[in-house]
């Protein structure tokens, strides 16, 4: 396996080479796997384990498939967002200390943050593993996409399932197999 060039990014992050553009938020990203602080962080999304080794993974009525996470609230830790947006998004809860392994860094062309205790205009979207457990139906508030399904996949057919509606979560899968944390 090849590896793509590195720089060392703002805030001192190992960063990838090769930025993305992402456009529903007004985004460049980087693939980084540096610790950052959490106070960086404005987005956490995690490779939910289940005790037979699937990866939870989230449907939407329109078939967008997404792991399961969401945007840090004003106050909130990485660990009680996670626990809000496993129960929400896969009716599931953390079984294990979270182990945030990597992420994107993110600089913002827009003129403010997307809410306004985020930092702006670099963030860190930050990835994690943990295990969980499903322990009911998703608890999506109205105004939030609505989940119909969550499927706990094999890892390698997860990265396919998300390579195509979520390239960035099928790189963030890719890589926790790679440095084996998942699988």
């Amino acid at each position: 396996m090849s590896r793509s060039p590195t720089r060392s990014g703002p805030h001192g992050c190992r960063t990838s080479s090769h930025p993305r553009e992402i456009g529903y938020a007004a985004a460049r990203v980087r693939a980084t796997t540096s610790a950052v602080r959490e106070s960086l962080v404005s987005r956490l999304h995690l490779v939910a384990l289940t005790a037979a080794g699937g990866v939870l993974v989230c449907r939407t009525a329109d078939g967008r498939m997404f792991l399961p996470g969401g945007t840090k609230e004003a106050g909130e830790s990485l660990d009680a967002l996670a626990r809000q947006e496993l129960a929400e998004e896969a009716g599931a809860e953390l079984v294990s200390p979270l182990r945030r392994f990597a992420g994107y860094e993110a600089t913002s062309s827009l003129p403010r943050p997307y809410r306004p205790h985020q930092p702006h205009p670099v963030a860190h979207w930050g990835y994690a593993v943990a295990a969980a457990r499903v322990v009911g139906p998703p608890t999506c508030p109205p105004d939030a996409e609505q989940v119909v399904e969550v499927l706990a996949l094999d890892p390698a057919e997860a990265v396919t399932r998300l390579a195509d509606p979520d390239p960035l979560h099928a790189g963030m899968l890719r890589l926790a197999l790679a440095m084996r944390l998942v699988g």
